[in-house]
């Protein structure tokens, strides 16, 4: 008998495994859990560590142990990371304001100069609870930038760094927790990456469901950096250029950070080997997907070439011109995803954060 209930068990097992292998696979399925590890949770992964380096440089710069260059370097690391993780921002991050307190971007009316001069008039010997406790135009990389560049704020006189060096370490401080602790909301059991990688879950009732939400923010993200690029462009004002309304404008890092993005909403596009959404892509679509990644490239080479400080960009009508054109790129390239990629993914984009602006 024994060896019947052997053979019995064995023929069992190999139907099971012949079913499993006869499944269906689910595309959508698929390719959320592989963005999801290979593309999502390595960016997220590496702004909390571009964040731990920038706290760590405001230590070590207010110390005396570094010099002004590298705690700009440590800065502008982390606000590279934050531009190229914006087309990524489903689920913690893009939720309740929470980006807010990353960057505050457009400062219209130069609301973080103006904060910081007060808090520090106020405070002289403030502490990291003023800051948790305070405005988001004073917790994030916008008033880093503004201690670290801006000409009202001389860190060459000893003073007045002494005066600016706990802000800068509390700010410092505050960006490290709050990507630290939105890195273990994504690792955590039941997490964001979980969440992209197995359905149904509390979020997600299905895998398509994923991949719409993670289309959305990239379309939202793509909406955002026309703003970005559109704004100091003078767009919305009768063409008038408004220089400080570019992000990261003290620093003039604005094309990096341009760049940075479209990067991250590329490598979402691609993933690692053509396995992002464009594997989605229906086969009848294929000339869908050869014209975004020309799109990209576009894009991409575009800001290769005009890759000079933004702020000489702008002042010229000719390198304005050259702005204008990478607009048009970018425009292009938010309206194929928008229409064309959701229409091909069976995606209703709806409103976003941007719509009205």
């Amino acid at each position: 008998m024994y060896p019947n209930r052997l053979s019995r068990a064995f023929t069992v097992t190999a139907l099971g495994l012949l079913l499993a292998a006869c499944a269906p696979s689910d595309p959508y399925a698929e390719t959320s859990e592989t963005l999801s590890n290979e593309v999502l949770l390595p960016a997220y992964t590496n702004w909390a560590e571009a964040n731990r380096r920038m706290a760590a440089s405001s230590i070590a710069y207010c110390a005396g142990n570094e010099e002004l260059d590298d705690a700009r370097q440590a800065y502008l690391q982390a606000q590279l990371a934050w531009a190229g993780l914006q087309p990524l921002l489903v689920g913690p991050l893009g939720e309740g304001n929470q980006a807010w307190q990353v960057q505050f971007w457009p400062d219209k009316k130069n609301l973080v100069g103006r904060q910081v001069t007060a808090l520090l008039k106020r405070k002289p010997d403030l502490t990291k609870a003023d800051i948790e406790n305070g405005s988001v135009v004073l917790q994030g990389l916008t008033a880093y930038e503004y201690v670290l560049y801006d000409k009202a704020v001389d860190l060459t006189d000893n003073d007045t760094k002494m005066l600016y060096c706990p802000l800068l370490q509390a700010i410092g401080e505050h960006q490290q927790k709050l990507a630290a602790d939105i890195l273990l909301e994504w690792q955590a059991k039941d997490g964001m990456a979980e969440q992209l990688s197995k359905f149904p879950n509390e979020r997600y009732a299905e895998s398509q469901e994923a991949i719409a939400d993670l289309l959305r923010v990239q379309v939202t993200a793509l909406d955002g950096l026309k703003k970005k690029l559109g704004a100091p462009l003078g767009r919305q004002t009768k063409g008038f250029p408004q220089p400080f309304q570019a992000e990261a404008w003290r620093s003039d890092a604005t094309l990096e950070s341009i760049d940075a993005a479209l990067a991250g909403a590329q490598r979402l596009w691609l993933g690692q080997d053509d396995n992002g959404l464009k594997k989605l892509v229906p086969a009848d679509q294929a000339d869908l997907a050869k014209r975004i990644d020309a799109a990209y490239g576009t894009a991409r080479k575009h800001l290769e070439d005009i890759m000079l400080p933004f702020s000489e960009l702008i002042a010229d009508e000719a390198g304005r011109a050259r702005l204008d054109a990478l607009y048009k790129d970018i425009d292009a390239l938010h309206r194929l995803h928008q229409t064309e990629l959701a229409r091909a993914l069976g995606v209703q984009i709806g409103f976003n954060a941007h719509d009205g602006d």
